[in-house]
This record gives C-alpha cells, structure tokens and sequence, in this order.
C-alpha cells in the first residue's frame, strides 16, 4: 500500500499540472501544419481588413478608383514613389484623405476596441453573453453623453459630448467595480449583478433626459444613442485611437492569465497568477477600449459579443490568439456595418447601431438557445 501510495501522484497536483497543460497550448511542440493553419487565419482575416477599408474609402456616394485611393494616401505619406505615375483630381483627394480615410481609422479603432474587450470579458466572466456593456461602459456613456446634451456642453474644441461620454463610461464602469469588491476581492457574479442594476437606473436616467429635452436636443441625444460615425474626423480619429489601441495592447499581455483564469480563481492563484491585479487590469482596459470607442462614436452594440464569438471557430480559444483575433474581427464588422449604413439608403444614411443589432440580435438570441441550461444551472 505504501509503495502503491507514493508511486501516484499527488491529486490536486495532478489535476492542476493537467488543466495547466490545457490551459498553455503553446508549451507543446507545435507541428509545421498547425502553425501553417494558424498563418492562414491570420493572413486570412488580414486581407479581409484590407479589403473592407478599401471599399469604404472607394465607395459612396462619390466613387474613386481603388488605384487613385492608394494613389492619394501614398502621396500624403510620402510614399508616392511607391506607387508611380497617379493622377486625381482635389476633390477626390479631399473626400479620400479628409472624409473617408478618418472615418476608416476611426471605424477600426472603434471595432478593436469592442471586440477585444469582449472577449477579455467573456474570458474573465466565463460567460459566453458578456459584452462590455455588461460592466457600464455603454449605459454610463450614453447616460453621460446625454446629459451633456442637454446641458449645452458643446465646448472644448467639439470634444465636450465625447469626453463626457469616456469619463461617464469610466466612472460606472468604477462604480460596479467598487460595488462588487468583497475582503480585498473581486466577485464577477456579483459584478455582473450590480451591472445590470446599474444599467437598468441609467436607463430610466436617459429616458428622463429625453423627457426635458427640447427638440434639437431630442434629436441630438436620439441620434447618439443610435451610434454613427458621420462626425469622423481626424481630431476625432486621433484622440480615440490612442486611447484604443493602448488598452488592446494591455489586454493582448494579458491573454495567457486569462487562459489560466478560465480554470479558476484558486487553480489561478497556485500557479503564480496575481488575480486581483489581474482581474482589475482586464476590467480597466476593457473599459478604456470599449468607453473610448462609444465616445467617439456613439452606442454601437453587439460587436463585442459577435466578434469573439465568429473568430473563436477560425483561431480556437486560447486567448493569446483569441484577444488579437477578435480586435481584427470587431475592426471588420464595424467597416463593413458603416459601408452598409452608408450605402443602403444612399445618399442617406443608416445610424451605424441599428446595423449591427440588426446582425448581433438573432446571433445573441442563438447564444442564449445554446447556454440555456447553463443559464438554468447559475440560477438566471
């Protein structure tokens, strides 16, 4: 028996080394077709980037050849010799460079940003609904940028309605953080519970706004809350993708605890993972990327719970590959959801919100059919 008892392994050892194994794909040597497969995904989702930015700077209601496009931004980036002999004419250079072309970084910038927090927040919450507007970034937003609106800030070099946007999102987002923190610790079902109450109060403060407000605020505070990118430009463009891009990058570092969080906060802990510092890391970065994009460009929903969804069956579920992934993902839907609104009722256009939950609802609807009896389980 004593022999039989020290040849086993230890138990709790045992299943930790094994989910560990699980959890970190990459230790295992990878073979030549799977990293081959992998590549492809990645040119794959590339190319389609490409693609969909290409068509939202060729076309509208003023079409420009593809050849005149690259032309245009060469010339301004000084990479004209690159491109050879281009002719365009001034207007097709201003609705390129000064119309379009910030609007399209825009649009990526926005996309990344929920599609990566979604997925950050679908890892850390382990549940396949969660989206950012799950932790307050959209409600405390809109709720902020209505306000404003009826405030009359408008101040700050046009900055006024987006600024309160990011710091109405941010502070919520605080706010249920702070509720759902116990002994030093951070409770996600209880995070997700103060989010829905929270959200549910903000939205009865949004519907008293538009109750006292006039008709150009009406109109101002329906129209924000629709979610569109027509007030692109480069300021614009230029204040919130920095802003994005840096907390997509935060949670990118982050992928490989995510993956070990998924097993648990215990089995998380034992193997070195600093939860706490890492949980708030993954809640303020999410907020950054998702409250950023809302500001500049209004309530766009469903890209965060869409986007990681549709890459996890190209790149799988580890979240090293999964968190790049879904910002390239959410940076394609939002495109080809603003050359849709742009294009379907031309020369008018669609609010860009209505687009995606026009997409995101019969998806978040099957989501729901599938996590049915997990739901039931969890006691939702």
């Amino acid at each position: 028996m004593a022999e039989r008892r020290a040849a086993g392994p230890r138990p709790l050892s045992g299943i930790l080394d094994r989910r560990a194994a699980d959890a970190e794909p990459p230790a295992r040597p990878r073979s030549s077709a799977s990293f081959r497969a992998g590549s492809m995904w990645w040119l794959a989702l590339s190319a389609v980037l490409i693609a969909v930015a290409l068509a939202n700077l060729a076309v509208g209601a003023f079409d420009v050849e593809v050849g005149r496009v690259a032309g245009i931004i060469a010339d301004r980036i000084g990479l004209d010799a690159l491109i050879g002999a281009q002719a365009w004419t001034a207007r097709e250079e201003a609705v390129v460079w000064s119309i379009r072309l910030p609007r399209v970084v825009l649009a990526v910038a926005v996309g990344a940003g929920l599609g990566i927090a979604g997925a950050a927040l679908q890892g850390m919450f382990r549940n396949p609904l969660a989206d950012p507007a799950l932790i307050g970034v959209s409600s405390g937003s809109a709720f902020a940028a209505a306000l404003a609106i009826v405030a009359g800030v408008g101040g700050l070099a046009g900055f006024g309605r987006p600024l309160a946007a990011f710091a109405g999102g941010l502070l919520t987002t605080l706010l249920i953080y702070g509720f759902s923190r116990r002994s030093g610790r951070m409770d996600p079902a209880a995070m997700l519970l103060a989010g829905v109450a929270v959200n549910a109060a903000l939205a009865a403060g949004i519907s008293f706004l538009t109750f006292a407000a006039d008709e150009p605020e009406l109109r101002d505070i329906v129209f924000w809350l629709m979610g569109s990118l027509a007030g692109s430009n480069w300021d614009l463009a230029l204040a919130a993708a920095p802003l994005i891009f840096a907390a997509a990058a935060v949670l990118v570092r982050l992928g490989g605890s995510l993956n070990l969080l998924a097993l648990g906060q215990a089995e998380a802990r034992h193997m070195g993972v600093r939860v706490e510092r890492t949980q708030v890391l993954l809640v303020s970065a999410s907020a950054l990327a998702a409250g950023a994009g809302v500001a500049a460009a209004g309530v766009v929903g469903f890209v965060g719970l869409m986007a990681p969804h549709i890459v996890r069956l190209a790149v799988g579920a580890d979240h090293r590959r999964l968190m790049p992934a879904s910002a390239l993902g959410g940076a394609i839907l939002v495109l080809a959801a603003d050359l849709f609104a742009r294009m379907a009722l031309s020369p008018s256009e669609l609010p860009l919100g209505i687009v995606t939950a026009i997409v995101g609802t019969p998806l978040f609807l099957l989501l729901i059919d599938r996590s049915r009896r997990r739901l039931a389980m969890s006691g939702w």
